[in-house]
């Protein structure tokens, strides 16, 4: 079973809602400019499945994703822009290019999610790429990102996750207290005992929430929000995100940015 898997189509299954992530980003733009949304970038967008997704939300919206592999990109043209119509797939354009320099026209939302923005390490490199995803806004434009945290993140280990057909496994392998510098793996394992070992891996900076915030004032934003996913009266997380100035304390948590260019 392992052989005839297809990787990305795991992470899919496993890891990505592009449903609820677009529907999000639509709702929250609504709700605090007054107006739908019709540009959005992708950046480290992968397969590009938001991006697709995006332009199904409405005959006036287009979307730009951005990757700088381009193995996963011509994935993502055979496997995702195809499943568009032909209309759609015209509002949609793929750049295999470095989100720190590429230029594109101003998008009302940018969007970089799965924290694929922790690959860059210093200071420097995230304030120069928050810098630039705030030029690539239009002037009302708003940033989205995610970001994880919590006492297990700092912890090496597995977790296993069950879905139809696979179970999904997190391993953090390596953390370095002093850089904050980790490395991370994803495995599939399936029903007839086969697995897809290390299918990706991730060296990323385990950033905290408020050095994020804070390098998104240094680069220009006016304003930041986040957004907390909230529990039914039985305490279990609903799904749903809202607004919060304080989060809750848990030991693995994930929540939204919303950083403004403009207020």
């Amino acid at each position: 079973m392992a052989e005839q898997a297809d990787r990305h189509e795991l992470y899919e299954a496993s890891v990505q809602d592009v449903v609820e992530e677009t529907r999000f980003v639509a709702a929250t733009y609504q709700a605090l400019r007054g107006r739908a949304p019709r540009g959005l970038r992708e950046d480290f967008c992968g397969t590009a499945s938001a991006a697709c997704q995006w332009v199904r939300g409405g005959e006036d919206r287009f979307s730009i994703g951005v990757d700088i592999d381009g193995e996963v990109l011509a994935w993502g043209r055979e496997h995702r822009l195809s499943r568009l119509s032909p209309t759609e797939r015209q509002r949609v354009r793929l750049l295999n290019g470095d989100v720190l320099t590429v230029t594109t026209e101003p998008v009302d939302a940018l969007t970089a999610f799965n924290f694929s923005y922790w690959t860059f390490r210093t200071r420097e490199q995230m304030r120069r790429y928050f810098e630039r995803a705030r030029e690539a806004l239009a002037d009302d434009g708003i940033m989205f990102l995610d970001i994880f945290g919590g006492s297990e993140s700092y912890v090496m280990g597995k977790e296993k996750t069950r879905h139809d057909g696979f179970t999904y496994v997190w391993e953090q392998t390596e953390f370095d207290p002093v850089t904050a510098e980790c490395v991370c793996h994803i495995h599939f394992r399936f029903p007839d005992g086969s697995r897809l070992r290390r299918a990706f891996s991730y060296a990323w900076r385990l950033w905290t929430l408020p050095e994020i915030l804070e390098l998104l004032t240094e680069a220009g934003f006016a304003r930041l929000r986040t957004y907390w996913e909230t529990e039914d009266e039985d305490g279990e997380g609903t799904g749903e995100y809202a607004e919060s100035a304080r989060g809750l304390n848990d030991p693995a948590w994930i929540a939204y940015i919303v950083a403004e260019k403009s207020t």
